[in-house]
């Protein structure tokens, strides 16, 4: 993943903006009662670019550091450098508005679209609470621990963390236990609800200061479309996705009703969320021991292989290098090896999560993880290479255009190579000695369908919760009712509890406390497999798309090199057709990948619901 900054960078870096000296923002916000005429308006523009890429890039580096070196004097430097952000990228993009009537040519006229696409805050006071507001929320979600009461003449247990928390959901079977887990963690998130409510409020009227509805609408007009139509056209994948996804919840249901009884499972309507092997029910790969198939095959377990390897953290990078050179992508800087965090430090705490880094817009480009030897951080670390080989193929572009496509794009890059990560690619790099027999697919394409297919309508709905709010249409007393509706209306999930009093389950989720949009996962998942397909195609593979690899293959590779070289110079329908021939977005490439397994579940159901009208 792109790192999670703290939401002041992530609400403009995400439109391609930073920001500008603090001499040149009091210039660029006086008013002009000339008429603006395109030099001008180019000036603006170079000037801006220029301006806001290097205290873009000082933020970057200042993020990184506080992430490398957790103290409160990096975190004070960072939350200060934020601040500066926000208050200068909103100055310019007020003064943008002074040229949109103008006719500009194409590049200069996308750059000033760009800059408006930022949220303004002019008002002092208005910045300080939002940046206060941020740092808030994102702390008390960073600090939250759910303490269990004592049992009576007990010693009173120690306070969980939500690490520990979600290891109980993902590996206890016991209801009680995971119902207590799920509870504590989700009565945290009332403590910063005013907060959030706050929030809301003034970022609406920064999004308002710029002509936008409010912050939902701001969000939804980064993506080459009227905000109302971005929302139909995920609406609209969501449905091509639907049959299959309850398909795999109808399949769920009837086996989490053999492990807890009918007591615990009921036979219709939403499945209770805390038994799905997650926190926020998004994905349910922690349930595959209980929803394997019967006569699931052991193949070669990657793990192990690389553990019994004595795998560094270096080489699974290298693998992962590998991949990408072998597509006739260039080879990592050096500086990458000399700078990147690739093991976890002995002497300090670090953020671990995983994430890629761009430090100077040209190629120093670096990766923060704690890589262990398993198949899962194999899998990782292809992904975050995706970002980066990004982020080296638009280089060349001008600062403003160095980004994705749309926000979804960088996400789904790493993804879709790490599809590509088959027994067969296995074998061919020597982790593996053996390929299966095709009759084994079931088994992982079930687990990456409890990955990916559920992920789909949870990384619909949140921020479908959040247009709502944003909108008005939701007050703060009816934060938890909307929740639970759209999760039981798009997820089949509910809540294992009635509803809290002055609750605030939906602030239990990191991307909400950190104000991140979520639609970008929602639409790298349907990318992901569109770009898969499409590049199995250029290859010349003919076979079922789960065992298609691209590895080596320089052709595709020179089709993917293509679209990433355009960053965001071009609205993301010419980057789409550059890779994939289609201008719209298509999620019948998912359901082709997950054929063998939808026609399985399709007579499992059937099967299971003999079964099922037996139990008591």
């Amino acid at each position: 993943m792109r790192p999670f900054q703290p939401r002041l960078i992530a609400l403009l870096v995400a439109s391609c903006a930073a920001s500008m000296p603090a001499g040149a923002a009091t210039k660029a916000s006086a008013t002009s009662t000339a008429k603006p005429t395109v030099a001008e308006a180019q000036r603006f523009i170079a000037e801006s670019e220029r301006d806001l890429d290097r205290l873009g890039l000082d933020a970057g580096r200042a993020e990184w550091v506080a992430e490398n070196f957790i103290t409160l004097d990096t975190e004070t430097m960072t939350a200060q450098a934020n601040e500066q952000y926000l208050g200068l990228s909103g100055a310019v993009a007020l003064k943008a508005g002074r040229y949109k009537d103008l006719k500009l040519p194409a590049d200069d006229a996308r750059k000033l679209m760009l800059l408006r696409q930022n949220l303004v805050l002019s008002d002092g006071a208005d910045r300080a609470a939002y940046a206060r507001l941020a740092a808030s929320m994102t702390g008390a979600y960073g600090k939250a621990k759910y303490c269990p009461p004592a049992a009576a003449g007990a010693a009173k247990p120690e306070c969980l963390p939500l690490g520990a928390l979600e290891k109980i959901l993902a590996t206890s079977h016991d209801p009680a236990r995971l119902k207590d887990a799920w509870l504590g963690w989700h009565a945290q998130s009332p403590a910063y609800k005013a907060d959030y409510a706050k929030y809301v409020e003034v970022s609406n009227k920064g999004a308002r200061a710029m002509g936008f509805a409010d912050t939902g609408a701001l969000w939804r007009s980064r993506y080459d479309m009227a905000p109302d139509a971005f929302a139909a056209d995920m609406e609209r994948l969501w449905q091509q996705v639907r049959p299959l996804y309850e398909a795999l919840h109808t399949y769920t249901r009837y086996k989490l009703r053999q492990t807890y009884g009918p007591a615990v499972v009921p036979a219709s309507g939403p499945i209770p969320a805390h038994l799905l092997g997650n926190m926020w029910a998004q994905s349910w790969d922690n349930l595959y021991p209980l929803l394997k198939p019967a006569n699931d095959a052991k193949g070669e377990d990657l793990t192990a292989l690389l553990e019994e390897r004595k795998t560094t953290a270096v080489e699974m990078t290298r693998y992962a290098e590998g991949f990408y050179a072998s597509l006739g992508m260039r080879k990592l800087p050096e500086t990458f090896w000399e700078r990147s965090l690739l093991t976890k430090p002995r002497d300090r705490d670090v953020v671990c999560h995983a994430s890629a880094w761009d430090l100077d817009g040209k190629d120093d480009v670096r990766v923060k993880m704690c890589i262990t030897p398993t198949a899962e951080d194999f899998r990782t670390i292809h992904h975050e290479l995706g970002h980066l080989y990004y982020d080296l193929a638009y280089s060349t572009q001008p600062p403003l255009f160095k980004n994705g496509a749309n926000d979804g794009f960088h996400e789904a890059i790493g993804d879709t190579v790490a599809l590509s990560i088959t027994p067969a690619y296995l074998k061919k790099v020597g982790l593996m000695k053996t390929e299966p027999d095709p009759s084994q697919d079931i088994g992982p394409l079930l687990y990456t369908a409890l990955q990916k297919v559920a992920f789909m309508p949870f990384a619909y709905m949140v921020d479908k919760w959040r247009w709502q709010v944003y909108g008005g249409q939701v007050k703060p007393a009816d934060y938890d009712k909307a929740w639970w509706a759209l999760k039981e209306q798009y997820q089949g999930v509910s809540r294992p509890a009635p509803l809290a009093a002055d609750g605030f389950d939906a602030g239990a989720k990191f991307h909400v406390a950190s104000d991140t949009p979520y639609a970008r996962y929602f639409l790298a998942h349907v990318l992901q497999f569109q770009f898969h397909r499409a590049l199995c195609r250029e290859a010349g593979d003919t076979g079922p798309l789960n065992r298609c690899s691209i590895y080596a293959n320089k052709k595709a590779g020179a089709k993917f090199q293509q679209m990433l070289e355009m960053g965001t110079s071009k609205p993301w329908p010419e980057a789409l057709k550059a890779v994939t021939g289609e201008e719209r977005l298509d999620a019948t490439a998912m359901l082709e990948y997950f054929a063998p397994l939808k026609a399985w579940l399709d007579t499992q159901n059937k099967q299971l619901a003999v079964t099922d009208a037996q139990l008591k």
